[in-house]
């Protein structure tokens, strides 16, 4: 039995396109749980309409709408993506597909975009880099709840995902680190895809990874492992962070000795420098995004490094 779970939280103008396309499966799921969190528009009803149980709690954030829903859910296969995703015909078929395989625990599937704004089609590029990264990989230690599946048995013993994280930041990354951890396999399916709706501006796309370098600060103080390595983040980003923060300390630091803002203006020219690779995969992908690829790359590492900074903070001394 297959169960779909989609979080829901003022999701009115997304979740009826959601589940459209979840009706139109070629393997159907045996029931679509949508677990409203506090909703003050029709997100409720709309889903209603639809024929699918719809569970409604108090706003408590999408780790705790997921836990809500599985708790309650039949499968012994939990699916789960996002209200603001459109799944393609074959997505539950894609995703059951991999557990076949009885040691496989949970999959993760993929992003597509039919947007035309640049900054959300370098978005989609980004995410196209990750799953290179991932690709070919017999096991992975990273899932995003957008596209993720996992055998029920297996997500009751781990406790679900962590409902201490308020917003939809990096409870899913928390949530496959615990159980990679723990041995458990799991795997990336690349065919397994949703549309999504990225960050259409700069300022949509900074918030966002500002956010997930706050949240992820929080990660790091019970998986510090990670801080080295995964099987999703390229680690050139973690240089270019790094030489964000520091150019930034040198020009500042240049105003008591103008010789130092140059070594920092030589930092940030060594941040677009390690993302060559990168821009070239810009331009053999959608050339039309190279124009803001650069900015973006800098955008990046500033908002994931303050973020990731003032995280740090926030949780200086406090227990994990």
């Amino acid at each position: 039995m297959i169960s779909v779970i989609i979080p829901a939280y003022n999701a009115a103008s997304t979740i009826g396109h959601c589940l459209e396309a979840l009706s139109a499966q070629t393997c159907p799921p045996d029931e679509v749980i949508v677990v409203d969190d506090g909703s003050t528009d029709g997100t409720a009803q709309i889903a209603q309409s639809f024929g699918v149980r719809v569970i409604s709690q108090p706003n408590a954030g999408p780790a705790a709408a997921r836990n809500r829903g599985a708790a309650v859910a039949q499968g012994d296969v939990l699916l789960f993506t996002d209200a603001d995703c459109v799944p393609a015909p074959d997505w539950v078929e894609r995703m059951v597909a991999a557990f076949a395989d009885p040691d496989v625990v949970g999959a993760k599937g993929a992003y597509l975009t039919r947007q035309r704004e640049p900054v959300a089609r370098f978005v989609q590029v980004e995410y196209e880099d990750r799953y290179d990264h991932m690709r070919g990989q017999p096991s992975i230690d990273f899932v995003d709840t957008y596209s993720a599946a996992y055998r029920r048995d297996v997500f009751v013993e781990a406790g679900g995902f962590d409902a201490a994280f308020p917003t939809a930041s990096v409870e899913d990354q928390e949530f496959s680190f615990r159980l990679a951890a723990r041995g458990h396999c799991l795997v990336f399916v690349p065919q397994a895809r949703v549309v999504h709706v990225h960050d259409r501006t700069v300022g949509e796309y900074a918030r966002r990874k500002f956010w997930i370098g706050y949240w992820k600060a929080r990660v790091m103080r019970t998986h510090p492992s990670k801080l080295v390595r995964d099987s999703h983040t390229p680690q050139v980003l973690k240089l270019q962070m790094g030489l964000a923060g520091l150019g930034a300390l040198l020009i500042v630091a240049g105003l008591l000795d103008g010789r130092l803002a140059l070594w920092g203006l030589a930092a940030w020219g060594g941040l677009l420098l390690s993302g060559v690779p990168f821009l070239v995969k810009v331009w053999r992908r959608d050339r039309a995004v190279i124009v803001v690829a650069p900015l973006l790359l800098f955008v990046r590492a500033w908002a994931l490094g303050l973020g990731f900074l003032l995280g740090s903070v926030r949780w200086l001394g406090k227990r994990p």
